[in-house]
């Protein structure tokens, strides 16, 4: 493990103990659109994570979903989710995840999800393997989606997407063992790279909820493309799996786009 990784691990691991300081508390809850909410623990985090990583690489930009100004990132940065799954966070669920990415020369170069109130820790460097609380992480071998447990989510305009999202999991779901949705792309990333999920797919996904976890899922010896298996591009569907389904995910959920 890198010095850097290091250093981001202690920030995301501090950023982690701020959400279970507040698990207890009563929830500020704002709204940033009909089903998108924010509270004080997300700026909170972020907060933290813009001191310690601007320390960490003073040059390097940062890119967090609360004070991002742009869908793209511009430039070397940190991709920062200071808490994925806020809706989960304000209802009790520990699916709520702190998610960094250093982005460098167009691609992650650096990944952690850390899930504070499951106690795991998920982190890889760019060919150095995918790990979790020390251990390290590889895809499942499945080889057939009927075997496969896939997870999925919805945007915050589902309202116009809904027909898109419906045929999606009108495919996938008789021809999988089951469909999990748990409301943290980047957890469900992380749970690919596991080897607990066999693929993940997701529309409307925003840099901060997947650069992370997509370096996961790659060191892991998975495959993570858009929907059509080709190379992704921030803005894109996105589809993570073992690599072993990956085609057939594509055949079922391309003929929806």
């Amino acid at each position: 493990m890198s010095p850097l990784l290091d250093a981001a691990l202690a920030a995301a691991r501090a950023a982690g103990e701020i959400i279970r300081e507040h698990w207890q508390q009563p929830r500020a809850v704002q709204h940033k659109g009909r089903i998108d909410l924010i509270t004080k623990t997300d700026a909170a985090v972020e907060a933290h994570l813009r001191e310690c990583l601007d320390a960490l690489l003073p040059d390097v930009g940062f890119m967090g979903e609360e004070s991002a100004h742009s869908l793209i990132p511009e430039g070397d940065c940190w991709i920062v989710d200071p808490l994925d799954g806020t809706t989960n966070f304000v209802h009790g669920i520990p699916f709520a995840a702190v998610s960094i990415a250093l982005w460098q020369e167009g691609t992650t170069r650096l990944g952690i999800v850390n899930i504070p109130m499951l106690d795991e820790c998920f982190y890889a460097e760019r060919g150095q393997g995918a790990y979790c609380n020390g251990r390290s992480l590889q895809v499942s071998n499945i080889v057939r989606c009927e075997q496969s447990l896939v997870a999925t989510g919805f945007p915050y305009d589902v309202d116009a997407q809904k027909d898109r999202i419906l045929r999606w999991l009108g495919a996938v779901l008789p021809q999988c063992q089951g469909v999990r949705r748990c409301g943290a792309a980047s957890a469900d990333l992380a749970y690919v790279a596991a080897g607990r999920y066999e693929a993940f797919y997701e529309t409307g996904l925003k840099p901060w909820d997947m650069a992370a976890g997509w370096l996961l899922v790659e060191e892991a010896g998975g495959r993570v493309t858009n929907i059509l298996g080709e190379p992704l591009r921030f803005g894109d569907a996105i589809l993570a799996s073992n690599g072993h389904v990956h085609q057939e995910m594509v055949d079922l959920l391309k003929a929806f786009l």
